[in-house]
C-alpha cells in the first residue's frame, strides 16, 4: 500500500514556470557575463587579458546555479502545491431531511442492478454528498418502520447504518408505505431549528396499505409544512426474488409453492406526493439525486458549521522557504568583503565561500523547519498497554497528513480497547469501504466486533439495531472465509439474544508492526464446536422468524415481500 500522500496543485500549468524561469536566470546570467567580456576587452586582447585581469568564472557560475534553483523552487511554489488532509469547519446552509428507505424483501430483485436495494443506496450516497449541510435521518421500512438516525450531520453514522441496510434490519415483512410516511413526519416535527423540512421516501411502490390511508397521511404531513418527494425503483417487468440459504440461492415462494414476481407499482407514490403537493421521481428518471436536490432547491435553509470537510493542505511555504533562504545566503555572499585567492587558476580576487558553521546551520535548521516533531510510535504504546497514548498517537500522525487506510484501520482498532465503540465502527466501516484483501477483512471484522460489543451494552430496546449490524459484518466477513473459527464465534453471539460475556476475537492488525496485536478467540472454541454452534442459531433465528410470521405478522393477503 502506498504511505505517499496525495499531491495535488491548485494551478498545475504553473509547474511549466519551474522550467521557463531556470532558463530565464541562465539567459540573464549569459548576457551579463558577455557584457562583462566586451566591457574588459576594450582594455587588451584575450591574449593579454589574462596577465593584466585576473578572473575566475567558477564562482560566478555556481550563482547562476543558485539562482536557477531558486527560480525552479518559486516557480513550484508558484503553482500551489497541496498535500495531506485536514478538517475544518464549513459554513453552509441546508434544510432537515428525513430518508425512507424501503427494506423490504423485494427490494433485492435484480432486475435494477446489482439490485434495487443497491441502487436506491447509491442515489442516497450520492444525494448525500450533494447536501452536506442538510441534518438527515435515516428511517427503514418495510411491514413496520424504524427509525435508524435521528436527524443529524454524521456522516460516520449514516454510511454505517446505510451500508448495512437490507431486510433483515426491519423485523415485520411486507411494505407499509403509510407507517413510513407518518413515522417520517413525526421525526421532522420533532426537530429545532429554522429550516424547511422534507422527506424523501425510496421505494418499489409495492405497498399493500389502503390508497385512501397513504393519501391522508400525505396530506396531512403536507399541511404540516412537510415537503414529500418519492422516488421509485424497479421496473414494471418485474422480477423474481433470490433468497440466499447460506451458499444456496433459492426464489421467493408465496404460501401456495408459487414463484414471486415483484413489479415496480408507481401509483402509490404519485398518489403520495400528489396529496401533498409534492414530487414524485418515477423510476425511469435518470440521475434521481439531482431531481431530488432540484425538488427540495426552494425549500428555506439554515446556515450551519460542518465540521466533515476535508481538503488538502497548502504547502507552498514548504517549498518558498527555501528558496528564500537560499537567495538571502546568495545575497549575503554578494555583501560580504572581498579575499584574494592564491590558488585560483586565474587568481583573481573573488568572492570567497561562507563559512563552514553557516552551511552547517542551514543543514539543520531547514529539515527541522519542514518537518513536524516526531510522533512517538503508536504500536510501541498499543503493545505497552498505553491504550489512550496510542489512540493520541494515531490521531496525530492523521492530523500531520498521514492518509493511508491502515493508519485509520489501526486507530479504529485501538478505539475499540477504548471503548469508543461508536467512533471505532465508523472509522473501521469507512476503511472497509476503501480497501481489499486482507485490511477489509481485518477492518469487516473489527467493525462487527465494536457492534457486538454496542449491542451487548445497550438496552433490549437499541440492542437489536447494533446486534444486526454484528451480524451483517460477520456475515461478509465468512462469506469471505468460511472456515475463520472467530468469525463464526461471533456471529453465533450476534444471533443470541443475550449473550454471555465471554466474546470472540477481533480482527487484530493491519499486518506490519505498527499494528495493533491480533485478540485471540476467549472462549476456547475449536472450529467444529463453533461450526456446530453457528449451524444451531442459525436455525433456531430461522425458527423464530417463521414463528414471528405465522403469529399474524404477516400482511394482509400473505403477501410477505
Amino acid at each position: 500500500m502506498n504511505n505517499l500522500p496525495p499531491l495535488l496543485f491548485d494551478e498545475p500549468w504553473l509547474l511549466l514556470l519551474a522550467l521557463i524561469l531556470p532558463l530565464v536566470v541562465w539567459a540573464l546570467r549569459r548576457m551579463q557575463w558577455r557584457r562583462h567580456d566586451a566591457r574588459l576587452a576594450r582594455f587588451a586582447d584575450s591574449a593579454a587579458l589574462p596577465r593584466l585581469v585576473m578572473v575566475d568564472p567558477s564562482p560566478e557560475r555556481r550563482r547562476t546555479w543558485r539562482l536557477m534553483m531558486v527560480a525552479a523552487l518559486v516557480g513550484v511554489a508558484l503553482s500551489g502545491p497541496r498535500w495531506g488532509l485536514a478538517r475544518g469547519p464549513v459554513s453552509s446552509r441546508g434544510i432537515d431531511m428525513a430518508l425512507a428507505l424501503d427494506a423490504s424483501l423485494s427490494m433485492m430483485a435484480p432486475d435494477e442492478r446489482p439490485s434495487r436495494l443497491e441502487r436506491m443506496k447509491q442515489e442516497v450516497r450520492r444525494l448525500r454528498a450533494m447536501s452536506q449541510a442538510d441534518r438527515i435521518a435515516l428511517i427503514a421500512f418495510a411491514g413496520r418502520s424504524y427509525i435508524l438516525t435521528p436527524l443529524t450531520n454524521d456522516d460516520g453514522a449514516l454510511e454505517l447504518f446505510l451500508d448495512n441496510l437490507d431486510p433483515s434490519v426491519v423485523g415485520q415483512a411486507g411494505s407499509s408505505l403509510a407507517r413510513a410516511i407518518t413515522q417520517g413526519t413525526e421525526v421532522l416535527l420533532a426537530s429545532d431549528g429554522s429550516a424547511d423540512r422534507a422527506l424523501v421516501i425510496m421505494s418499489d411502490g409495492e405497498s399493500f396499505d389502503d390508497p385512501t390511508e397513504v393519501e391522508r397521511v400525505a396530506a396531512e404531513a403536507g399541511s404540516n409544512g412537510v415537503s414529500i418527494v418519492t422516488v421509485g425503483f424497479g421496473t414494471t417487468q418485474g422480477s423474481t426474488i433470490p433468497i440466499r440459504d447460506g451458499s444456496v440461492v433459492k426464489q421467493k415462494t408465496d404460501d401456495e409453492g408459487n414463484i414471486v414476481v415483484t413489479r415496480y407499482m408507481p401509483q402509490l407514490l404519485e398518489q403520495a406526493a400528489t396529496a401533498s403537493n409534492g414530487t414524485f421521481i418515477p423510476a425511469e428518471a435518470s440521475d434521481k439525486a439531482t431531481r431530488i436536490r432540484g425538488a427540495l432547491r426552494s425549500l428555506r435553509t439554515a446556515r450551519r458549521e460542518v465540521n466533515t470537510r476535508e481538503d488538502h493542505v497548502p504547502r507552498f511555504l514548504w517549498v518558498l522557504a527555501p528558496a528564500m533562504l537560499l537567495l538571502a545566503w546568495d545575497s549575503w555572499r554578494l555583501l560580504r568583503p572581498q579575499r584574494s585567492s592564491s590558488s585560483a587558476r586565474y587568481r583573481v580576487p573573488m568572492r570567497g565561500q561562507a563559512p563552514q558553521s553557516l552551511i552547517m546551520l542551514v543543514a539543520i535548521s531547514l529539515p527541522g523547519m519542514l518537518s513536524c516533531r516526531r510522533t512517538p510510535d503508536p504500536a510501541a504504546l498499543f503493545a505497552n498497554g498505553q491504550v489512550a497514548s496510542a489512540v493520541a498517537a494515531y490521531r496525530q500522525l492523521i492530523a500531520q497528513g498521514d492518509t493511508t487506510q491502515r493508519t485509520a484501520y489501526n486507530l479504529g482498532s485501538a478505539l475499540i480497547a477504548l471503548d469508543s465503540l461508536n467512533e471505532s465502527s465508523e472509522r473501521l466501516e469507512s476503511v472497509r469501504q476503501q480497501t481489499s484483501g486482507e485490511l477489509q477483512f481485518r477492518a469487516r471484522f473489527n467493525a462487527g466486533l465494536a457492534a457486538l460489543r454496542l449491542g451487548r451494552a445497550a438496552p433490549a430496546n437499541e440492542a437489536d439495531r447494533y446486534l444486526a449490524a454484528a451480524r451483517a459484518a460477520y456475515r461478509d466477513a465468512l462469506m469471505d472465509r468460511p472456515g475463520h473459527a472467530d468469525a463464526k464465534w461471533n456471529y453465533e453471539l450476534a444471533l443470541r439474544k443475550n449473550p454471555p460475556q465471554g466474546g470472540g476475537g477481533g480482527g487484530g492488525g493491519g499486518g506490519d508492526q505498527q499494528s495493533p496485536p491480533e485478540p485471540q478467540n476467549e472462549a476456547g472454541l475449536d472450529q467444529r464446536q463453533a461450526e456446530a454452534l453457528l449451524n444451531s442459531a442459525a436455525r433456531e433465528e430461522r425458527d423464530v422468524q417463521g414463528k414471528k410470521q405465522r403469529q399474524g405478522r404477516t400482511p394482509p393477503g400473505g403477501k410477505d415481500w
